[in-house]
Formats: structure tokens, C-alpha cells, sequence
């Protein structure tokens, strides 16, 4: 699964040179390539589950393009996230509640627009994404038999086939100074991370399950 992705970031990559060495000579505009790394925190929304939000990191690049007689600059975004999130869950025969680890790799594209705020030292930024996920993956692979907490049937194994391919939505803040920018961004997932879950679990009805993915990222990044 990590090498479908990797895959998929080397074909994003490729994309952005292709688009930068496409900008029109007689547009003055300005290219950068840009560097992030940070931390996030993740959760999945849902009716249909207990989750508790988990932590994790986020590394990726941007090709900016800065507009200067514009409102607004464009970026195009790849990233390489991995992150954590807990679910309560029953061992069989028990009583007791406990939350089970996951971990999730995922590659997400985006096309940003950067509304500035104060000049290019602030913007607001807003954009779609496209993300492709690995499989939620359970840390304590001994508890897979356990009864997930909440409205739903499920075991704790049978959560891992979540969808592969979702949308999201981006909205955030950039600040910064010179070749630094430091930036906060909250991701919506506008699909149902949850709904191959249905599918390989044979779930109908009344016992189908829903979830949006919810996912902060604090990052910064270095232009050249």
C-alpha cells in the first residue's frame, strides 16, 4: 500500500514541473518551489463510532506561483501524512470499554488559492484536495476480534478496508516573512472515508456507517 502511494507522489511531481515549465513568459508572475513539515491531529467524525483524535506529521512540497498585481496567489500541494487515531472497542466477553490504535498513511493533491489579507505576508487559504489513503491500520493486531463501540456491528479488524480515494475540502491561514511561512490548515473530508467499510462488511440498511475525516495541520515552509 506505502508503495502505491509513493508512486502516486512521484506522478504529483512530475505534474508540477510540467505545470511551472507551462507558465506563459509574457505573464509576470513569480515561480517558487516550497518545502513543509509538521504536526497534525486527526479524527474521524461520525454517528457511528467513539473515536478519540490522535496525532501525527505531515511533509510535503508546493509549487507557488505569486501574482503581484493580483488579490490573490495559487499554489499546487502535494503531501505525505501519517497519522493516528484511537476508536473504543470490548474485548468479547468483557464489559469494559478500551481504545484501540490506528494509523493511517495518506498522499493528498490540492490546488490552493492564497486571498491576501496583508500583501503576500498573510493570506487565507482555500482549496479542493484530492486524497488516497492506505488502510486504517489496527496497531494491536491480537484485538482485531473486539466489538467496536457505538451504532454500528463491526469488529475492530473489519474498520481497516476504509475508502481509498475521498475529497476534501481546505481552509487555513499563511503568515510569514521573506523565504518562511508558517501554516495552519483544517481539512474536511466532503466524502465518506467509511463507506468501502460498507461494502467489504456487507453492511445495508439501517447498518450502514458514515464518516468525515477531520484532520489539523501546523506546518512550515521554506521557499526558493
Amino acid at each position: 500500500m506505502k508503495k502505491h502511494i509513493y508512486i502516486l507522489l512521484v506522478v504529483f511531481c512530475t505534474l508540477f514541473v510540467t505545470t511551472l515549465n507551462a507558465q506563459h513568459r509574457r505573464v509576470t508572475i513569480t515561480n517558487g518551489i516550497g518545502l513543509q513539515g509538521g504536526v497534525t491531529q486527526f479524527d474521524i467524525i461520525s454517528d457511528n463510532l467513539i473515536t478519540k483524535k490522535g496525532n501525527g506529521w505531515l511533509g510535503g512540497m508546493a509549487a507557488t506561483v505569486d501574482l503581484p498585481n493580483k488579490w490573490y496567489n495559487i499554489s499546487y500541494n502535494i503531501q505525505l501524512s501519517e497519522n493516528n487515531l484511537e476508536v473504543e472497542a470490548t474485548a468479547p466477553l468483557g464489559s469494559t470499554e478500551e481504545y484501540l490504535e490506528y494509523s493511517i498513511l495518506m498522499a493528498q493533491i490540492a490546488l490552493m488559492g492564497h486571498v491576501k489579507i496583508i500583501g503576500p505576508y498573510l493570506t487565507i487559504d482555500v482549496g479542493p484536495m484530492i486524497q488516497y489513503s492506505g488502510e486504517l491500520q489496527l496497531q494491536d493486531e491480537a484485538k482485531g476480534n473486539y466489538a467496536l463501540s457505538g451504532d454500528n456491528s463491526l469488529t475492530a479488524d473489519e474498520l481497516s478496508d476504509i475508502s481509498k480515494f475521498n475529497v476534501n475540502s481546505v481552509v487555513g491561514l499563511s503568515a510569514g516573512f521573506g523565504n518562511i511561512k508558517l501554516r495552519f490548515q483544517y481539512i474536511y473530508g466532503l466524502t465518506n472515508i467509511l463507506n468501502n467499510v460498507n461494502s467489504s462488511s456487507n453492511l445495508s440498511g439501517q447498518d450502514k456507517i458514515k464518516g468525515n475525516q477531520s484532520l489539523l495541520a501546523f506546518t512550515a515552509m521554506l521557499t526558493f
